[in-house]
């Protein structure tokens, strides 16, 4: 292929929690300009998307893999590659989240709603598939169909 159609992809490592608990770490590629936003493409952005299937490098066989988005519990990936834009100010919870399979996660997640909208439940039953879970030193991407039980802390 020749190089003036490549488009530029940048690699983000991402563990990959699937249904049942198992994590996979793979390798997935980031465009160098987002489509709805300004700045790279994030991580949320590739997931939060309408194609089906996400190309992937598995780490530890080094092989392509192609990952169904609906199958993905979850992932967890380094806040850089979730920055971006400034987003506006938002009301921050402090959540755990129960998925289907067991797993818990625990953080804060932002509620940017228009005004009249903007209760947790309202943010968890946005079209968005995938919310943002904001860990300690992490960002993990949490499948909305995956999720048994969101529980406020205190």
């Amino acid at each position: 292929m020749s190089d003036q159609l490549r488009v530029p992809k940048r690699r983000a490592q991402v563990e990959v929690l699937l249904p049942g608990g198992a994590a996979r770490q793979v390798t997935v590629f980031l465009s160098e300009f987002a489509s709805r936003h300004n700045g790279p493409e994030r991580l949320s952005d590739l997931f939060n998307a309408s194609e089906d299937f996400v190309p992937a490098l598995d780490v530890l066989s080094d092989t392509m893999t192609f990952l169904n988005r609906h199958g993905i519990a979850a992932a967890r990936v380094a806040r850089e590659w979730e920055l971006g834009e400034e987003a506006p100010a938002g009301e921050q919870h402090e959540v755990e989240i129960a998925l289907v399979d067991g797993t818990t996660l625990r953080g804060t997640v932002t509620v940017v709603l228009p005004p009249g909208r903007t209760r947790l439940l309202d943010f968890l039953n946005d079209a968005q598939p995938f919310l943002r879970l904001d860990e300690k030193e992490r960002v993990a991407l949490v499948n909305k169909r995956h999720i048994a039980r969101v529980a406020k802390v205190k």
